[in-house]
């Protein structure tokens, strides 16, 4: 296992998208769990999906940091595109670690809406790569980790599974993947060029509690509350490494702590300080067995009634442009580096998802 390089205590921690599902439960665990720490957060705000999600993600946070009097929470409501925000950001706050996650998200809606990941994804990331440089100008310690979000789906339609960080990822299925694929190259380049110590996480299908409502275990539940039908992509034909939220925020926070390490080669140039990692459950499940679990548990958590008419309300329909029919991570490095697998099963996470979704849309 490697050793942690990078002390989380009374350190400033830069979290972009920290109004967005993995950002703001990331917040929380920090809080909660590392005794003295010093958060910025940065989220625009989009309307991309349901933002009062968003706020309801912000203001758990905010009643979180009260019991915490020796941390401190700071939110900035502006984007990453803004170059020069992120520059006074930087200036003011002098982040040791950056975990950036704001991102256009979803493989759907790149198709119809390309402008925002190129802005969001490429120009963005581009600017806190910038300023991860700038960070060390006149001699100063500067970002001392710098983590980002890359996805599953840069792995296309790769036939080998389950999906290895060697394998090669040349052949992206939609704007979004390659958006993706396009942090990692750049995060290469800048590790090598500016010794920026650098850890990209392909993360595969995340749900839970206050998820996005765009994945499908969420659209599915608001469609059946309203009696609409659901359709099932690939006739049913497709397999997702569904990963609960927890793992994923446990799998993040155990990578801030260890930076790849900077040393120089034969030439005396540096090594880039680069690693990527997948962090997914490595147990696909099929859909229509999702789909089923879903349903049982809508069932005992009471947002559906007992006797609900699911196969009235299930449509199986061919497969979408930009999808892939199986996402499976090998998840060993991992394992190896920092001893550490996700291992919540589909029913736990789908039962704490019903439980919060009548919490929250039905105890109004």
């Amino acid at each position: 296992m490697k050793a942690n390089n990078v002390d989380l205590i009374n350190k400033t921690i830069l979290i972009t998208g920290s109004a967005g599902f993995i950002g703001a439960n990331l917040a929380q665990e920090l809080l909660k769990t590392v005794e003295s720490v010093n958060i910025i957060g940065i989220d625009n705000m989009n309307d991309y999906y349901d933002v009062s999600i968003k706020e309801y993600r912000l203001r758990k946070i905010e009643e979180l940091v009260k019991e915490y009097p020796k941390s401190n929470w700071t939110f900035i409501n502006g984007s990453i595109v803004d170059k020069e925000l992120i520059d006074k950001i930087f200036n003011k706050y002098k982040p040791s670690i950056v975990v950036n996650l704001a991102a256009q998200a979803g493989v759907r809606y790149s198709i119809t809406n390309p402008d925002a990941y190129v802005e969001s994804n490429l120009i963005g990331f581009y600017n806190i790569l910038e300023a991860c440089r700038h960070s060390y100008d006149n001699g100063a310690s500067g970002v001392e980790h710098l983590v980002y979000a890359s996805s599953s789906s840069v792995y296309g339609s790769n036939k080998k599974v389950p999906y290895s960080t060697d394998d090669k990822v040349d052949n992206p299925v939609s704007l979004y993947a390659a958006t993706k694929k396009s942090n990692e190259l750049l995060a290469h380049a800048y590790s090598k060029l500016y010794n920026i110590p650098s850890t990209g996480l392909r993360f595969f299908t995340v749900y839970g509690p206050a998820g996005r409502p765009d994945m499908a275990y969420f659209g599915f539940t608001n469609k059946l509350m309203n009696n609409e039908t659901i359709e099932i992509f690939n006739y049913g034909n497709c397999k997702r490494d569904f990963t609960y939220i927890d793992d994923i925020v446990e799998g993040v926070k155990l990578v801030m702590q260890k930076a790849p390490e900077r040393k120089n080669g034969e030439d005396g140039l540096p090594l880039p300080p680069y690693a990527v990692y997948n962090i997914g459950n490595s147990n696909p499940e099929n859909l229509l067995d999702f789909v089923t679990i879903l349903q049982e548990e809508l069932i005992r958590a009471e947002v559906l009634p007992k006797d609900y008419d699911f196969e009235a309300h299930k449509k199986l329909v061919p497969m979408q442009p930009g999808d892939v029919p199986v996402t499976y991570a090998d998840t060993t490095p991992l394992e190896r580096d920092f001893g550490f697998k996700p291992n919540t099963s589909l029913r736990d996470g789908l039962r704490k998802f019903a439980e919060w979704y009548k919490e929250f849309y039905l105890k109004k």
